[in-house]
Order: C-alpha cells, then sequence, then structure tokens
C-alpha cells in the first residue's frame, strides 16, 4: 500500500500577514479612489446638463418688484421676436418684388436690427419688464385673464370666429364746428371754414403739413405673434384652425419656443388692453384746440419782413401764397385746421395755444424754419374717435414710464446685464444661420 506525502503546514510569520494587510488597503484604497473618480464625473457631467436644461435657464435676467424674469423665458421670447423680423423682412421684400414699392429703408433697418444681438436682446428685455410691471398693477386692482380669454384671443389672430365676426364698437362722432365771430370771419375766409368730421392733422392740401405736425411717438408694445392673411369673415372650420395652429406652434418648437410662452404673449396683451381700459377710463372726450394760419420762412430776417409787411396792412393770405415755405398750406392762404396742441411741434403748439387770439405773434423758430402765426380761435371741442383712442394711449403710456422711472428709483427694477448680455440666443438654423 502506497503511503500517501503528507502536506507541509505553511507556516504564517507576522511579516506575512503585514504584507498582506497593506495589500489588502491598497487595493481597497485603489477602488475607493475609483468609485470616488467615477462618481464625481457622472456628478459633474449631470450637472453640467441640469445646468444647462434647468439651473442656468432658470438664472434670472430681471428683476421687477422681487419677481424675476428668467433666462430661459427671456431667450423664447426674444427668437419669437427674431422670427417676427424676419416674417416682416419677408413682406417688405414682397412688396418690392411684386407691387415695385420701395421698401428698401425698411428693409435695411430690419435686416440691422437682426445683426444685432444686443439690439434683440435688450428689446425683449424691455418688453417683459414693462409686461410684468403692467401685470403686476393689474393684479393688485383684480384684474384676471381666464383661459377662454385667451383661446378667444388666439382664435382672433388667426382670424377665426366661431361666433361670428366681431363689429366695430368704436365709430367716428361727426359735427359741426363752431360758428366764428365776425371778427374772426374777417380774419378766416368762410369758404376755409371746415365743417366736416374733426381732425387732428392739417387739412389736405398739396403736400404734407411737415412744418407744423408734430411726429407721432409710438409707444412700446409687446411681440406680436407672426399672423395668418386677415379676412372679414371665418375662412375655415374649427378643425382647419386647429390645424393650422398646430402647424404654428410646430414651427415655434423648431426654434425652441413653447406653447407656454406663444399663450403668455396673448395673456400679456390682454393684461395690458384691460389695464389701458382702467386706467384711462377718465380720458376727457373733449380738448382744447386752435384755429390758426402762419407763414413759414427760412429766416429769422425774412420773418421780420414778412411780419412788418402785415403790419402794414398786407394781406396774410396774400403773403403766405407768395412766400410761405409750407406750399400745402400756403397755397390756402396758410390755413391750418383745428388741432389740439400736440398735433403741432412744441414750439409751434406753445406759441399758438398762448399768442392772443387775433394779433400776429413774434417769429417763431422750429426745425423747420421761421413762423409767423396768427390765431384765429381757441375752445374746447370733442375730439374724434382716433383722437380720443390716442388720448388714452399716451395716459397709459406716461402712467407705464413713471411706474418703470419708480421702481428703478426705488431700487426695485434690476436688470443683470451680466447675465443676459452673453446669453443672446444665437439664430436658429431652421431660421438660416450658417
Amino acid at each position: 500500500m502506497t503511503k500517501q506525502p503528507s502536506s507541509t503546514p505553511k507556516i504564517t510569520t507576522k511579516k506575512h500577514i503585514a504584507r498582506l494587510e497593506r495589500e489588502r488597503r491598497q487595493v481597497a484604497l485603489v477602488r475607493t479612489i475609483s468609485i470616488v473618480a467615477i462618481a464625481l464625473v457622472v456628478i459633474l457631467v449631470g450637472y453640467g446638463i441640469l445646468d444647462t436644461t434647468y439651473i442656468k435657464l432658470n438664472k434670472p435676467v430681471a428683476e421687477v418688484n422681487s419677481e424675476q424674469i428668467s433666462l430661459g423665458y427671456w431667450q423664447e421670447r426674444v427668437q419669437m421676436y427674431r422670427l417676427n423680423l424676419m416674417n416682416t423682412l419677408q413682406q417688405y421684400q414682397y412688396y418690392q418684388q411684386a407691387f415695385g414699392m420701395d421698401t428698401s429703408q425698411q428693409v435695411q433697418q430690419i435686416t440691422a436690427q437682426l445683426q444685432s444681438d444686443l439690439f434683440l436682446g435688450e428689446e425683449v428685455l424691455n418688453q417683459l419688464v414693462d409686461e410684468t410691471l403692467i401685470r403686476q398693477e393689474a393684479e393688485k386692482r383684480g384684474i384676471t385673464v381666464t383661459d377662454a380669454e385667451v383661446d378667444e384671443k388666439i382664435q382672433g389672430a388667426f382670424s377665426f370666429y366661431p361666433n361670428g365676426t366681431p363689429i366695430p364698437t368704436t365709430t367716428p362722432t361727426e359735427f359741426s364746428y363752431p360758428t366764428l365771430t365776425s371778427e374772426q370771419l374777417t380774419l378766416y375766409p368762410p369758404t376755409s371754414i371746415p365743417t366736416e368730421v374733426l381732425t387732428a392733422t392739417p387739412a389736405p392740401t398739396n403736400t404734407p403739413d411737415a412744418a407744423v405736425t408734430a411726429t407721432p411717438t409710438v409707444a412700446a408694445t409687446p411681440t406680436f405673434l407672426p399672423q395668418p392673411p386677415t379676412a372679414t369673415s371665418t375662412p375655415y372650420t374649427l378643425e382647419g384652425f386647429q390645424t393650422q395652429y398646430k402647424d404654428t406652434l410646430d414651427g415655434f418648437r423648431n426654434v425652441k419656443v413653447s406653447e407656454k410662452t406663444f399663450r403668455s404673449v396673448y395673456v400679456n396683451q390682454i393684461y395690458r388692453e384691460k389695464l389701458l381700459a382702467e386706467i384711462a377710463k377718465d380720458t376727457p372726450h373733449t380738448e382744447e384746440q386752435v384755429l390758426a394760419r402762419h407763414i413759414l420762412v427760412d429766416t429769422a430776417q425774412e420773418a421780420i419782413a414778412i411780419k412788418q409787411l402785415l403790419a402794414n396792412g398786407s394781406d396774410f393770405a396774400e403773403l403766405a401764397k407768395a412766400h410761405s415755405k409750407d406750399t400745402g398750406s400756403g397755397a390756402n392762404g396758410g390755413n391750418l385746421a383745428w388741432s389740439t396742441k400736440d398735433a403741432y411741434v412744441a414750439e409751434f403748439g406753445e406759441a399758438a395755444f398762448t399768442q392772443p387770439i387775433g394779433e400776429i405773434g413774434e417769429p417763431v423758430k422750429t426745425e423747420f424754419g421761421y413762423h409767423i402765426i396768427q390765431v384765429i380761435a381757441r375752445q374746447e371741442l370733442p375730439v374724434s374717435a382716433s383722437q380720443y383712442e390716442q388720448k388714452q394711449q399716451k395716459t397709459f403710456d406716461d402712467w407705464l414710464t413713471k411706474t418703470r422711472e419708480d421702481a428703478k428709483t426705488a431700487g426695485t427694477l434690476v436688470t443683470f446685464d451680466e447675465t443676459w448680455q452673453g446669453n443672446v440666443p444665437p439664430m436658429p438654423s431652421s431660421l438660416g444661420a450658417q
């Protein structure tokens, strides 16, 4: 019988045990470092994604009375504004090609705006600040906007009126001008007295009366969405509207604009309209107006000479026809229609509303030259529908300007320039970016 070799017992020394313990600790340390490194990479990548998609987009670009306007929302509105400009540019180009209209100035202006990221960003930022101030004031006054009102507003933008095409509620008010006194009639020929609907601008003449007519100030308004061609009646069914609405939303999603942002523009527009009606509800329907005539010349010496001729008995109308640079009113003896003060450039309006009636005033200098003015009459008169809307808009614009300035003074209106200036979204490739 073969004898099995006996196994030699392994001798374990303290030195061997210590070496094994060191190796075990080294392996554990390497494993721990690897796990920590992998975890850090995952955290950093995750944070980068989270920062790009959520944290960064929720950082404020402005703060209005402790309410923040987020970077993400501002960027979406910039893209909407950019898209609107591009649509408007295409319309002007079409008018030029199809009808031969000279729209080069408009095309050049819009092109310059599209090429300036800072212009786009600041323009939209100012709009959002105004919208926030308007909504905050509206909510203080108990004004609300419902989803149904927003739906109706959007349907109207697409010329879809399920309940019938709305009928305009504002119509011009017709009336006759006051009868002039015998003294005034000696200054103002009866054949020149307007008797039709009141207008804030001089009566139509051979050339526009730019020398006395003020340039209207266009107030800032919300960014309007691209609109389908307007129609006088419902052009399609509910299904047709829904299809076009979906196509529009798809177009906005291609430039990273959500439906929520799309609808918010209409929400803000409704707030604006309701608050304007509330703030301007006491706007008077009458305003002091003046009936005057003038002679416009280039130099002070000419003006003084004409004033002397008038003092010596020369006929005002004949001198206006012969010498006035304003050929439009000059051909009509210098006569201007009944007008409000803000219908004129500032210096002319100030003189016309302070100068004694019937007197020939001192020459008045404006950017157009020197005016010899004679005031025929001044009276409180009703304003037309369009003038009344302009007065309401001015009341609202004045309130908004003051509210913005008050917020700046109080330190409750803050714009974070360092945030938005470096984050204007680029032109999307779907809009022609290179």
